[in-house]
């Protein structure tokens, strides 16, 4: 083989790694989740993955000290999942007809169920849904599975909307975290027309951020990416508002963080701007923990 194939070969075989090949769904029947899906069809097709999709749902058993409700109860219960599953099931396989597609039922605890088969995909899909209470038997939140899966979340607004991914904004931060979110978002920033790579800090650190921005910049050439640098001064409390505002200004759909924070007994302590991002998205948000 020549030199000039093997460096053919080579070049093929990183876009291939770059590239994502499987996509996680939480599929439910409920039309409040079905934002979700259609994103998710939509990345699958985009990026031509196989698309897995998890029905998966719980009874929950509430306390009942007079024994009022037995073992019909639990029956009834049991067949509302089954019936749920079901559902779950038609949607998916009508919504993503013509994809390559694995379907997974299960009954547990949705996040539980989404992490123990993350290790079949690259990217999760969330989001698209308004999260209603601590409802863990049938919802699997954002925030745990950013925590729980190992993989980057991408979370749709309640209406999303169609995904174009034209423009980006990456949220840069020199930390774990943002070098995580930054590697796992190649497959968008290769696709992009368009990436800007956005520091906010304090004046003291606006000499060191254009400094980071730009060696940012520099690594992504090396990927084929063509990026600009930008690096603002903004107080932690209104970064979001200046992603959002960066995102407006380049058109961009899709802004790609690093999240911050830890999961402790089920709830959540983040970070101000991951807060911010996750819980009043204006557009699509990849996050990495």
């Amino acid at each position: 083989m020549t030199v000039l194939q093997d460096a053919s070969k080579s070049a093929t075989s990183a876009k291939e790694a770059s590239t994502l090949r499987g996509i996680l769904v939480h599929a439910e029947g409920n039309p409040d989740a079905s934002p979700r899906l259609h994103v998710a069809v939509d990345l699958a097709r985009k990026f031509d993955a196989t698309l897995v999709g998890v029905g998966v749902e719980m009874i929950q058993i509430y306390s009942d000290p007079y024994g009022l409700g037995g073992g019909e109860w639990v029956v009834q219960l049991q067949h509302i999942v089954e019936d749920d599953l079901k559902l779950a099931e038609a949607t998916f396989q009508a919504k993503s007809a013509g994809l390559k597609t694995e379907w997974i039922a299960m009954e547990t605890f949705p996040v539980q169920a989404m992490a123990r088969h993350a290790r079949s995909a690259d990217l999760i899909v969330a989001g698209g849904a308004p999260e209603k209470g601590e409802d863990r038997f049938r919802a699997a939140h954002t925030a745990e599975l950013i925590m729980q899966c190992g993989r980057p979340v991408f979370v749709a607004p309640a209406a999303p909307g169609r995904f174009h991914g034209r423009a980006v904004v990456v949220a840069w931060k020199d930390t774990r975290e943002s070098r995580r979110a930054l590697a796992d978002s190649l497959p968008f920033l290769k696709a992009a027309d368009d990436v800007l790579i956005l520091e906010c800090c304090d004046k003291d650190s606006l000499v060191q951020a254009r400094a980071s921005t730009a060696e940012v910049v520099k690594h992504l050439q090396r990927h084929g990416v063509e990026a600009k640098s930008k690096a603002v001064v903004a107080p932690r409390a209104q970064v979001a508002a200046e992603l959002n505002a960066a995102a407006r200004e380049i058109g961009a759909d899709l802004i790609v963080a690093g999240a911050y924070g830890h999961s402790r007994l089920g709830e959540w302590a983040l970070g101000g701007v991951t807060y911010d991002l996750l819980h009043s998205p204006e557009r699509f948000v990849l996050l990495s923990h």
